[in-house]
């Protein structure tokens, strides 16, 4: 049982997380990238990676198993492989703030440790080399530091050439506050070979589970399909992908516990975006948890039991799905030398 999501409706009302956007600039550019800021004193972290063509950086420090407790954030990126340099960025802003794995006596003697995920998006504004790099990085990195609670969604950051399905994509987020008090939000970067969009309907998969959605007319919807297939056309086989998210969450988590919470959230790109996880995907969830929120109101609360675990795993998918409508409504329609790609909002309107 959940109660109305808190006011901004994105990742940030989990307190202290902060989002940064920057883009790469120049003609032909059409890339960016997404930090995900932790509180200080970082979250415990995890990963989830479902698709056939992973890009990341630093995930296998998140295994339960290893050494690294919390991470300080979280980097998602346009660029393909070579926008993974975009997380040395973070690393050096981070490290001038003395955020991360301490290794010496002083204060600045730290190692932040950045998982970083990427998509594919090379050549959509026209220009191949146009990708995210340190600069890019550090840019979102000083934009998530600076950030109040607002999060730009649809074409920022990651999701500046995203395209899903021949429709262009980008960034949504989406919250739900527990009847615990708990909040449970995602950020997704939705950039998938598969669509957002049900072929029979042209419905937003992911709103069939908010009540009954307004079907557009037969007209509009044939015109929209003929649109659809003709951007995928221009895309060629295979296009290459990868949907991206973010889930966090105030509950206190345990690293299994949050593992756990990275691979459950994966069922929210499954409700919103089919096929999902295929060979040409990179489909990557991180889990982020502060344990900030004690329903029992002890600063120290204690690790959740199998009941509470399960309402926070429950609303992890739940705002992954949520996120993704909001990244694909939120996007707007680009033509320019590397592909027409329209919104969803120009083929079937609000």
């Amino acid at each position: 049982m959940t109660n109305p999501a808190p006011t901004n409706n994105s990742l940030t009302d989990v307190p202290g997380f902060r989002v940064g956007h920057a883009a790469v600039a120049g003609p032909g550019a059409l890339s960016g990238t997404t930090v995900v800021l932790a509180p200080p004193g970082g979250a415990v972290a995890a990963v989830e990676v479902r698709g056939g063509g992973p890009g990341t950086r630093e995930t296998d420090a998140l295994d339960p198993r290893n050494v690294v407790e919390r991470i300080d954030a979280v980097v998602l990126t346009g660029g393909s492989a070579f926008g993974l340099d975009a997380a040395g960025g973070v690393m050096a802003w981070l490290a001038e703030q003395g955020r991360g794995v301490r290794v010496g006596p002083e204060p600045h003697q730290v190692v932040p440790v950045v998982p970083a995920a990427c998509l594919f998006d090379l050549g959509r504004g026209g220009d191949w080399g146009a990708r995210p790099d340190a600069h890019v990085g550090r840019a979102a990195a000083e934009a998530a530091g600076a950030a109040g609670p607002e999060v730009a969604e649809g074409n920022a950051g990651a999701g500046t050439g995203a395209v899903v399905g021949g429709v262009k994509g980008g960034v949504g987020t989406a919250s739900v506050r527990l009847a615990s008090g708990a909040t449970v939000a995602a950020l997704a970067v939705v950039n998938a070979l598969g669509s957002a969009i049900d072929p029979h309907t042209g419905v937003l998969y992911g709103e069939y589970g908010e009540g009954r959605p307004q079907l557009p007319s037969t007209e509009l919807h044939l015109a929209a399909q003929e649109q659809i297939a003709r951007s995928r056309e221009r895309m060629g086989i295979p296009p290459l992908n990868t949907t991206l998210a973010v889930v966090a969450t105030d509950a206190p988590l345990s690293r299994p516990q949050a593992q756990k919470l990275a691979g459950t959230s994966h069922d929210g790109l499954a409700r919103a975006l089919r096929p999902v996880h295929l060979m040409h995907d990179g489909d990557t969830v991180f889990a982020l948890a502060t344990g900030s929120h004690a329903p029992d109101g002890t600063p120290a609360p204690a690790p959740l039991g199998a009941l509470e675990l399960n309402a926070v795993l429950a609303a992890g998918a739940d705002v992954v799905a949520r996120a993704i409508v909001r990244g694909v409504r939120a996007a707007e329609g680009i033509d320019g030398p590397g592909g027409t790609f329209p919104s969803y909002g120009d083929l079937y309107g609000s």
